[in-house]
Protein backbone atom coordinates (compact mmCIF):
# COMPACT_ATOMS: atom_id res chain seq x y z
CA UNK A 1 0.00 0.00 0.00
CA UNK A 2 1.32 3.44 -0.96
CA UNK A 3 1.94 6.02 1.77
CA UNK A 4 -0.56 8.85 1.34
CA UNK A 5 2.15 11.51 1.30
CA UNK A 6 3.57 9.92 -1.90
CA UNK A 7 0.21 9.34 -3.62
CA UNK A 8 0.70 12.36 -5.87
CA UNK A 9 3.84 10.87 -7.44
CA UNK A 10 3.69 8.82 -10.67
CA UNK A 11 3.47 5.10 -9.94
CA UNK A 12 7.03 4.44 -11.13
CA UNK A 13 8.41 6.95 -8.61
CA UNK A 14 6.40 5.92 -5.59
CA UNK A 15 8.56 4.26 -2.91
CA UNK A 16 8.15 0.60 -2.05
CA UNK A 17 10.20 -2.12 -0.40
CA UNK A 18 12.59 -2.29 -3.36
CA UNK A 19 12.74 1.50 -3.75
CA UNK A 20 12.88 3.15 -0.30
CA UNK A 21 12.01 6.82 0.01
CA UNK A 22 15.65 7.82 0.68
CA UNK A 23 16.88 6.40 -2.64
CA UNK A 24 17.10 8.53 -5.75
CA UNK A 25 16.63 6.28 -8.79
CA UNK A 26 18.47 8.67 -11.09
CA UNK A 27 21.51 8.92 -8.81
CA UNK A 28 21.59 5.16 -8.31
CA UNK A 29 21.38 4.54 -12.05
CA UNK A 30 24.17 7.03 -12.76
CA UNK A 31 26.39 5.63 -10.01
CA UNK A 32 26.07 2.07 -11.34
CA UNK A 33 26.74 3.33 -14.87
CA UNK A 34 29.76 5.37 -13.79
CA UNK A 35 31.17 2.40 -11.90
CA UNK A 36 30.79 0.19 -14.96
CA UNK A 37 32.56 2.77 -17.13
CA UNK A 38 35.48 2.72 -14.70
CA UNK A 39 35.43 -1.08 -14.72
CA UNK A 40 35.62 -1.03 -18.51
CA UNK A 41 38.78 1.06 -18.24
CA UNK A 42 40.41 -1.99 -16.66
CA UNK A 43 38.57 -4.83 -18.38
CA UNK A 44 38.96 -4.62 -21.34
CA UNK A 45 40.69 -1.18 -21.53
CA UNK A 46 44.02 -1.75 -19.79
CA UNK A 47 43.96 -5.46 -20.63
CA UNK A 48 44.01 -4.46 -24.32
CA UNK A 49 46.43 -1.58 -23.81
CA UNK A 50 48.97 -3.66 -21.89
CA UNK A 51 48.62 -6.66 -24.15
CA UNK A 52 49.29 -4.61 -27.28
CA UNK A 53 51.87 -2.03 -26.19
CA UNK A 54 54.44 -4.62 -25.09
CA UNK A 55 56.72 -6.88 -27.10
CA UNK A 56 54.84 -9.76 -28.70
CA UNK A 57 56.28 -12.40 -26.41
CA UNK A 58 54.82 -10.60 -23.36
CA UNK A 59 51.31 -9.89 -24.69
CA UNK A 60 49.54 -12.69 -22.82
CA UNK A 61 51.39 -12.20 -19.55
CA UNK A 62 50.84 -8.43 -19.52
CA UNK A 63 47.13 -8.68 -20.30
CA UNK A 64 46.65 -11.46 -17.77
CA UNK A 65 48.33 -9.50 -14.96
CA UNK A 66 45.57 -6.92 -15.40
CA UNK A 67 42.74 -9.45 -15.65
CA UNK A 68 43.91 -11.35 -12.57
CA UNK A 69 44.19 -8.16 -10.49
CA UNK A 70 40.64 -7.13 -11.37
CA UNK A 71 39.23 -10.44 -10.12
CA UNK A 72 41.45 -10.71 -7.03
CA UNK A 73 40.72 -7.17 -5.87
CA UNK A 74 36.95 -7.75 -5.99
CA UNK A 75 37.11 -10.80 -3.71
CA UNK A 76 39.40 -8.99 -1.26
CA UNK A 77 37.30 -5.82 -1.46
CA UNK A 78 34.04 -7.42 -0.37
CA UNK A 79 35.89 -9.62 2.12
CA UNK A 80 37.65 -6.86 4.05
CA UNK A 81 38.91 -4.03 1.83
CA UNK A 82 35.79 -1.88 1.69
CA UNK A 83 35.34 -1.57 5.44
CA UNK A 84 39.05 -0.96 5.98
CA UNK A 85 38.70 1.93 3.52
CA UNK A 86 35.24 3.29 4.40
CA UNK A 87 34.06 1.55 7.57
CA UNK A 88 33.78 2.63 11.19
CA UNK A 89 36.90 4.29 12.54
CA UNK A 90 39.59 2.01 13.93
CA UNK A 91 42.52 4.41 13.53
CA UNK A 92 42.70 7.91 12.01
CA UNK A 93 43.92 6.25 8.81
CA UNK A 94 42.06 2.92 8.83
CA UNK A 95 38.57 1.53 9.35
CA UNK A 96 37.50 -1.54 11.32
CA UNK A 97 37.79 -4.82 9.44
CA UNK A 98 34.52 -6.39 8.33
CA UNK A 99 32.99 -7.96 5.25
CA UNK A 100 30.61 -6.33 2.78
CA UNK A 101 28.42 -9.32 2.02
CA UNK A 102 25.38 -8.99 4.28
CA UNK A 103 22.11 -7.73 2.79
CA UNK A 104 21.25 -5.90 6.01
CA UNK A 105 24.21 -3.59 5.38
CA UNK A 106 24.30 -3.62 1.58
CA UNK A 107 20.68 -2.51 1.20
CA UNK A 108 20.94 0.41 3.62
CA UNK A 109 21.73 3.95 2.49
CA UNK A 110 25.43 4.48 1.78
CA UNK A 111 27.51 6.85 3.90
CA UNK A 112 27.27 9.37 1.04
CA UNK A 113 24.73 9.76 -1.75
CA UNK A 114 21.15 8.65 -2.16
CA UNK A 115 21.74 5.04 -3.12
CA UNK A 116 22.38 1.73 -1.32
CA UNK A 117 25.71 0.64 0.13
CA UNK A 118 25.86 -2.16 -2.46
CA UNK A 119 26.24 0.50 -5.15
CA UNK A 120 28.97 2.24 -3.15
CA UNK A 121 30.86 -1.02 -2.64
CA UNK A 122 30.78 -1.69 -6.39
CA UNK A 123 31.74 1.88 -7.27
CA UNK A 124 34.71 1.95 -4.93
CA UNK A 125 35.84 -1.53 -5.99
CA UNK A 126 36.54 -0.49 -9.58
CA UNK A 127 38.78 2.32 -8.35
CA UNK A 128 40.73 -0.06 -6.13
CA UNK A 129 41.08 -2.52 -9.01
CA UNK A 130 42.43 -0.03 -11.52
CA UNK A 131 45.02 1.15 -8.99
CA UNK A 132 46.56 -2.33 -8.80
CA UNK A 133 46.41 -2.67 -12.58
CA UNK A 134 48.26 0.62 -12.99
CA UNK A 135 51.00 -0.69 -10.70
CA UNK A 136 51.31 -3.71 -12.97
CA UNK A 137 52.30 -1.37 -15.80
CA UNK A 138 55.65 -0.74 -14.13
CA UNK A 139 56.34 -4.46 -13.75
CA UNK A 140 55.49 -5.86 -17.18
CA UNK A 141 57.91 -8.28 -18.79
CA UNK A 142 59.67 -9.75 -15.77
CA UNK A 143 57.67 -10.12 -12.52
CA UNK A 144 56.99 -13.69 -11.43
CA UNK A 145 53.26 -14.22 -11.86
CA UNK A 146 52.93 -16.09 -8.55
CA UNK A 147 54.63 -13.15 -6.83
CA UNK A 148 52.11 -10.83 -8.52
CA UNK A 149 49.27 -13.02 -7.25
CA UNK A 150 50.53 -12.44 -3.71
CA UNK A 151 51.34 -8.77 -4.22
CA UNK A 152 47.79 -7.76 -5.22
CA UNK A 153 45.92 -8.69 -2.01
CA UNK A 154 48.79 -7.59 0.24
CA UNK A 155 49.16 -4.14 -1.33
CA UNK A 156 45.40 -3.61 -1.41
CA UNK A 157 45.16 -4.48 2.29
CA UNK A 158 48.13 -2.57 3.68
CA UNK A 159 48.53 0.39 1.33
CA UNK A 160 45.43 1.21 -0.70
CA UNK A 161 43.02 1.01 2.22
CA UNK A 162 45.17 3.38 4.29
CA UNK A 163 45.30 6.00 1.54
CA UNK A 164 41.61 5.66 0.72
CA UNK A 165 40.47 5.94 4.35
CA UNK A 166 42.81 8.85 5.12
CA UNK A 167 41.71 10.95 2.13
CA UNK A 168 38.23 9.82 1.08
CA UNK A 169 36.49 8.54 4.20
CA UNK A 170 34.78 11.48 5.99
CA UNK A 171 36.55 10.54 9.24
CA UNK A 172 39.99 10.07 7.67
CA UNK A 173 42.67 12.40 9.02
CA UNK A 174 43.52 14.09 5.71
CA UNK A 175 39.85 14.31 4.77
CA UNK A 176 39.14 16.14 8.02
CA UNK A 177 42.02 18.51 7.33
CA UNK A 178 40.38 19.47 4.05
CA UNK A 179 42.55 17.77 1.40
CA UNK A 180 40.97 18.05 -2.06
CA UNK A 181 41.23 14.84 -4.06
CA UNK A 182 38.15 14.93 -6.24
CA UNK A 183 38.52 11.48 -7.77
CA UNK A 184 41.85 9.88 -6.97
CA UNK A 185 44.86 11.95 -7.98
CA UNK A 186 46.38 10.94 -4.65
CA UNK A 187 44.59 7.72 -3.71
CA UNK A 188 44.95 6.12 -7.14
CA UNK A 189 47.48 7.81 -9.40
CA UNK A 190 50.16 9.06 -7.04
CA UNK A 191 49.87 5.81 -5.08
CA UNK A 192 50.17 3.58 -8.16
CA UNK A 193 53.02 5.62 -9.62
CA UNK A 194 55.13 5.50 -6.47
CA UNK A 195 54.23 1.89 -5.65
CA UNK A 196 54.93 0.76 -9.21
CA UNK A 197 58.31 2.50 -9.27
CA UNK A 198 59.22 1.07 -5.87
CA UNK A 199 58.15 -2.46 -6.80
CA UNK A 200 60.07 -2.19 -10.08
CA UNK A 201 63.19 -1.39 -8.06
CA UNK A 202 62.84 -4.58 -5.99
CA UNK A 203 61.82 -6.82 -8.88
CA UNK A 204 64.71 -5.64 -11.04
CA UNK A 205 64.86 -4.75 -14.73
CA UNK A 206 63.68 -6.67 -17.77
CA UNK A 207 66.11 -8.82 -19.72
CA UNK A 208 68.79 -6.70 -21.40
CA UNK A 209 67.49 -7.55 -24.87
CA UNK A 210 63.98 -6.44 -23.88
CA UNK A 211 65.20 -3.14 -22.44
CA UNK A 212 67.16 -2.39 -25.61
CA UNK A 213 64.26 -3.14 -27.95
CA UNK A 214 60.64 -3.41 -26.84
CA UNK A 215 58.43 -2.73 -29.88
CA UNK A 216 54.64 -2.68 -29.41
CA UNK A 217 53.08 -5.71 -31.04
CA UNK A 218 49.93 -3.86 -32.17
CA UNK A 219 49.73 -0.06 -32.08
CA UNK A 220 46.19 0.04 -33.49
CA UNK A 221 44.96 -2.26 -30.73
CA UNK A 222 46.87 -0.11 -28.24
CA UNK A 223 44.87 2.89 -29.43
CA UNK A 224 41.64 0.94 -28.94
CA UNK A 225 42.60 0.26 -25.32
CA UNK A 226 43.62 3.90 -24.85
CA UNK A 227 40.29 5.04 -26.26
CA UNK A 228 38.37 2.88 -23.80
CA UNK A 229 40.54 4.30 -21.01
CA UNK A 230 39.81 7.88 -22.10
CA UNK A 231 36.05 7.47 -22.48
CA UNK A 232 35.85 5.47 -19.26
CA UNK A 233 37.17 8.52 -17.42
CA UNK A 234 33.68 9.98 -17.86
CA UNK A 235 32.61 7.65 -15.05
CA UNK A 236 35.92 7.96 -13.22
CA UNK A 237 35.48 11.68 -12.53
CA UNK A 238 31.78 12.07 -13.27
CA UNK A 239 30.72 9.60 -10.60
CA UNK A 240 32.50 11.09 -7.63
CA UNK A 241 29.95 13.68 -6.50
CA UNK A 242 27.78 10.58 -5.77
CA UNK A 243 24.86 12.37 -7.40
CA UNK A 244 23.89 13.15 -10.99
CA UNK A 245 24.51 16.83 -10.31
CA UNK A 246 25.64 19.92 -12.19
CA UNK A 247 29.05 19.41 -10.59
CA UNK A 248 29.25 15.94 -12.14
CA UNK A 249 28.56 17.49 -15.53
CA UNK A 250 31.33 20.04 -15.05
CA UNK A 251 33.75 17.33 -13.92
CA UNK A 252 33.09 15.29 -17.08
CA UNK A 253 33.65 18.28 -19.37
CA UNK A 254 36.82 19.39 -17.57
CA UNK A 255 38.17 15.86 -17.76
CA UNK A 256 37.98 15.73 -21.53
CA UNK A 257 39.20 19.32 -21.99
CA UNK A 258 42.35 18.64 -19.98
CA UNK A 259 43.03 15.28 -21.66
CA UNK A 260 42.71 16.72 -25.16
CA UNK A 261 44.90 19.73 -24.34
CA UNK A 262 47.56 17.54 -22.78
CA UNK A 263 47.58 15.16 -25.76
CA UNK A 264 48.06 18.05 -28.19
CA UNK A 265 50.79 19.61 -26.05
CA UNK A 266 52.74 16.35 -25.82
CA UNK A 267 52.31 15.83 -29.56
CA UNK A 268 53.69 19.30 -30.37
CA UNK A 269 56.70 18.75 -28.13
CA UNK A 270 57.45 15.45 -29.86
CA UNK A 271 57.26 17.14 -33.25
CA UNK A 272 59.43 20.07 -32.17
CA UNK A 273 62.17 18.03 -30.54
CA UNK A 274 62.04 14.67 -32.36
CA UNK A 275 60.44 15.72 -35.68
CA UNK A 276 58.02 12.79 -35.48
CA UNK A 277 54.34 12.85 -34.37
CA UNK A 278 54.56 9.82 -32.06
CA UNK A 279 51.34 7.86 -31.54
CA UNK A 280 52.67 6.33 -28.31
CA UNK A 281 53.72 9.79 -27.16
CA UNK A 282 50.25 11.19 -27.83
CA UNK A 283 48.78 8.34 -25.80
CA UNK A 284 51.10 9.19 -22.91
CA UNK A 285 50.00 12.82 -23.14
CA UNK A 286 46.36 11.76 -23.03
CA UNK A 287 47.00 9.73 -19.89
CA UNK A 288 48.91 12.50 -18.09
CA UNK A 289 46.07 14.93 -18.83
CA UNK A 290 43.48 12.54 -17.43
CA UNK A 291 45.60 11.93 -14.34
CA UNK A 292 46.33 15.61 -13.73
CA UNK A 293 42.68 16.73 -13.84
CA UNK A 294 41.48 13.87 -11.61
CA UNK A 295 42.03 15.55 -8.20
CA UNK A 296 40.51 18.79 -9.51
CA UNK A 297 37.84 17.78 -12.03
CA UNK A 298 34.74 19.31 -10.44
CA UNK A 299 36.32 22.12 -8.44
CA UNK A 300 38.07 24.10 -11.19
CA UNK A 301 36.79 26.17 -14.09
CA UNK A 302 37.25 25.26 -17.76
CA UNK A 303 40.04 27.73 -18.36
CA UNK A 304 41.96 26.20 -15.45
CA UNK A 305 41.45 22.74 -16.99
CA UNK A 306 43.14 24.01 -20.17
CA UNK A 307 46.10 25.39 -18.21
CA UNK A 308 46.36 22.09 -16.34
CA UNK A 309 46.29 20.28 -19.69
CA UNK A 310 49.18 22.35 -21.03
CA UNK A 311 51.22 21.73 -17.89
CA UNK A 312 50.41 18.00 -17.78
CA UNK A 313 51.58 17.78 -21.38
CA UNK A 314 54.84 19.64 -20.63
CA UNK A 315 56.09 18.64 -17.19
CA UNK A 316 55.72 14.82 -17.36
CA UNK A 317 57.11 15.03 -20.92
CA UNK A 318 60.17 16.83 -19.54
CA UNK A 319 60.66 14.40 -16.65
CA UNK A 320 60.28 11.40 -19.00
CA UNK A 321 62.26 12.61 -21.99
CA UNK A 322 64.94 14.73 -20.30
CA UNK A 323 65.31 14.16 -16.56
CA UNK A 324 64.90 10.39 -16.82
CA UNK A 325 68.15 10.25 -18.80
CA UNK A 326 70.03 12.41 -16.30
CA UNK A 327 68.90 11.39 -12.81
CA UNK A 328 70.74 8.31 -11.52
CA UNK A 329 67.80 6.74 -9.64
CA UNK A 330 65.42 7.07 -12.57
CA UNK A 331 67.94 5.40 -14.86
CA UNK A 332 68.42 2.49 -12.45
CA UNK A 333 64.74 1.52 -12.18
CA UNK A 334 63.09 -0.19 -15.16
CA UNK A 335 59.54 1.21 -15.18
CA UNK A 336 58.11 -0.54 -18.24
CA UNK A 337 55.14 1.75 -18.88
CA UNK A 338 56.71 4.89 -17.34
CA UNK A 339 54.06 4.79 -14.60
CA UNK A 340 56.19 7.03 -12.40
CA UNK A 341 56.01 9.87 -14.94
CA UNK A 342 52.45 9.39 -16.18
CA UNK A 343 50.90 8.82 -12.75
CA UNK A 344 53.20 9.87 -9.89
CA UNK A 345 54.46 13.06 -11.55
CA UNK A 346 51.15 13.92 -13.21
CA UNK A 347 49.19 13.03 -10.05
CA UNK A 348 51.40 15.24 -7.87
CA UNK A 349 51.14 18.04 -10.40
CA UNK A 350 47.36 17.75 -10.38
CA UNK A 351 47.23 17.82 -6.59
CA UNK A 352 49.34 20.98 -6.43
CA UNK A 353 47.40 22.72 -9.20
CA UNK A 354 44.16 21.78 -7.42
CA UNK A 355 45.46 23.66 -4.38
CA UNK A 356 46.04 26.65 -6.63
CA UNK A 357 42.96 26.67 -8.90
CA UNK A 358 40.19 25.25 -6.64
CA UNK A 359 37.17 27.56 -6.89
CA UNK A 360 35.44 27.92 -3.49
CA UNK A 361 31.96 28.02 -5.04
CA UNK A 362 32.58 24.82 -7.01
CA UNK A 363 34.17 23.21 -3.95
CA UNK A 364 30.98 23.86 -1.99
CA UNK A 365 28.93 22.24 -4.77
CA UNK A 366 31.07 19.13 -4.39
CA UNK A 367 31.58 18.97 -0.62
CA UNK A 368 28.23 20.60 0.25
CA UNK A 369 29.73 22.48 3.20
CA UNK A 370 29.20 26.18 4.02
CA UNK A 371 32.72 26.75 5.43
CA UNK A 372 34.33 29.50 3.36
CA UNK A 373 37.74 28.94 4.95
CA UNK A 374 38.16 25.47 3.45
CA UNK A 375 38.62 24.15 -0.08
CA UNK A 376 39.80 27.43 -1.55
CA UNK A 377 42.66 27.53 -4.04
CA UNK A 378 45.56 29.91 -3.57
CA UNK A 379 44.61 31.89 -6.69
CA UNK A 380 41.16 32.61 -5.23
CA UNK A 381 42.73 33.27 -1.85
CA UNK A 382 44.58 36.19 -3.42
CA UNK A 383 41.51 37.25 -5.41
CA UNK A 384 39.09 37.15 -2.45
CA UNK A 385 41.45 38.50 0.19
CA UNK A 386 41.77 35.14 1.95
CA UNK A 387 45.42 34.51 1.29
CA UNK A 388 45.94 32.61 4.55
CA UNK A 389 43.22 30.12 3.65
CA UNK A 390 44.72 29.70 0.17
CA UNK A 391 48.20 28.97 1.52
CA UNK A 392 46.71 26.59 4.07
CA UNK A 393 45.00 24.66 1.28
CA UNK A 394 48.23 24.48 -0.69
CA UNK A 395 50.03 23.20 2.42
CA UNK A 396 47.43 20.47 2.93
CA UNK A 397 47.80 19.41 -0.71
CA UNK A 398 51.57 19.12 -0.27
CA UNK A 399 51.14 17.24 3.01
CA UNK A 400 48.98 14.71 1.17
CA UNK A 401 51.73 14.14 -1.41
CA UNK A 402 54.34 13.55 1.29
CA UNK A 403 52.05 11.12 3.11
CA UNK A 404 51.15 9.06 0.03
CA UNK A 405 54.76 8.91 -1.20
CA UNK A 406 56.10 7.86 2.21
CA UNK A 407 53.34 5.31 2.73
CA UNK A 408 53.89 3.62 -0.59
CA UNK A 409 57.67 3.57 -0.54
CA UNK A 410 57.68 1.91 2.88
CA UNK A 411 54.72 -0.47 2.54
CA UNK A 412 55.51 -1.53 -1.03
CA UNK A 413 59.12 -2.25 -0.08
CA UNK A 414 58.08 -4.34 2.92
CA UNK A 415 55.58 -6.30 0.81
CA UNK A 416 58.16 -7.03 -1.88
CA UNK A 417 60.72 -8.14 0.69
CA UNK A 418 58.15 -10.39 2.37
CA UNK A 419 57.06 -11.99 -0.90
CA UNK A 420 60.72 -12.50 -1.80
CA UNK A 421 61.05 -14.77 1.22
CA UNK A 422 58.32 -17.05 -0.16
CA UNK A 423 58.70 -16.99 -3.94
CA UNK A 424 61.10 -15.22 -6.33
CA UNK A 425 59.93 -11.74 -7.27
CA UNK A 426 61.49 -12.10 -10.69
CA UNK A 427 61.00 -14.69 -13.42
CA UNK A 428 63.72 -17.21 -14.13
CA UNK A 429 66.14 -16.56 -16.98
CA UNK A 430 64.40 -19.26 -19.02
CA UNK A 431 61.06 -17.49 -18.59
CA UNK A 432 62.57 -14.10 -19.40
CA UNK A 433 63.85 -15.50 -22.67
CA UNK A 434 60.78 -17.57 -23.56
CA UNK A 435 58.10 -15.05 -22.56
CA UNK A 436 54.45 -16.07 -22.67
CA UNK A 437 55.11 -19.59 -23.90
CA UNK A 438 57.52 -20.32 -21.04
CA UNK A 439 55.32 -18.68 -18.38
CA UNK A 440 51.80 -19.64 -19.45
CA UNK A 441 52.29 -22.20 -22.22
CA UNK A 442 50.32 -19.87 -24.49
CA UNK A 443 51.13 -17.26 -27.12
CA UNK A 444 49.13 -14.26 -28.29
CA UNK A 445 49.76 -14.48 -32.01
CA UNK A 446 50.72 -17.13 -34.54
CA UNK A 447 52.96 -14.66 -36.37
CA UNK A 448 56.56 -14.47 -37.48
CA UNK A 449 59.24 -12.79 -35.38
CA UNK A 450 59.07 -10.58 -32.31
CA UNK A 451 58.35 -7.19 -33.74
CA UNK A 452 60.85 -7.44 -36.58
CA UNK A 453 59.77 -6.64 -40.11
CA UNK A 454 58.92 -9.64 -42.27
CA UNK A 455 61.55 -10.47 -44.89
CA UNK A 456 59.91 -12.19 -47.84
CA UNK A 457 63.16 -13.71 -49.05
CA UNK A 458 63.40 -15.70 -45.84
CA UNK A 459 59.92 -17.00 -45.27
CA UNK A 460 56.76 -17.48 -47.27
CA UNK A 461 53.91 -15.72 -45.49
CA UNK A 462 51.36 -18.41 -46.26
CA UNK A 463 53.14 -21.72 -45.94
CA UNK A 464 56.04 -20.86 -43.63
CA UNK A 465 58.70 -22.22 -46.02
CA UNK A 466 61.32 -20.68 -48.23
CA UNK A 467 59.89 -18.96 -51.27
CA UNK A 468 59.94 -21.26 -54.28
CA UNK A 469 61.90 -19.65 -57.09
CA UNK A 470 62.74 -20.86 -60.59
CA UNK A 471 66.22 -20.94 -62.01
CA UNK A 472 65.87 -17.37 -63.23
CA UNK A 473 65.02 -16.16 -59.73
CA UNK A 474 61.36 -15.49 -60.57
CA UNK A 475 58.60 -16.58 -58.25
Amino acid sequence: MVDSKYAWLPSNLQPDDANPDWMNKGDNAWQLTAATLVGLQSVPGLVILYGSIVKKKWAVNSAFMALYAFAAVLVCWVGWGYHLSFGHTFLPFLGKIDDALDQHDLLKQAFAGKFPTATMVYFQFVFAAITLILIAGALLGRMNFIAWMLFVPLWLTFSYTVGAYSIWCPTGWLSMKGLIDYSGGYVIHLSSGVAGFTAAFWVGPRATKDRERFPPNNILLMLAGAGILWMGWTGFNGGDPYVASIDASLAVLNTHICAATSLLTWLLLDILFFEKPSVIGATQGMITGLVCITPAAGVVQGWAAIIMGVMSGCIPWFTMMVLHKKIWLLKQVDDTMAVFHTHAVAGSLGGILTGFFANPKLSRLFYLVPNWERYIGLAYGFHDGRVKAGFKQMGIQLLGIVFIVGLNVVVTSLICLLIGLVVPLRMSEEELIGGDDAVHGEEAYALWGDGEKFERSVLNSVYGVEDPKNKNGDV
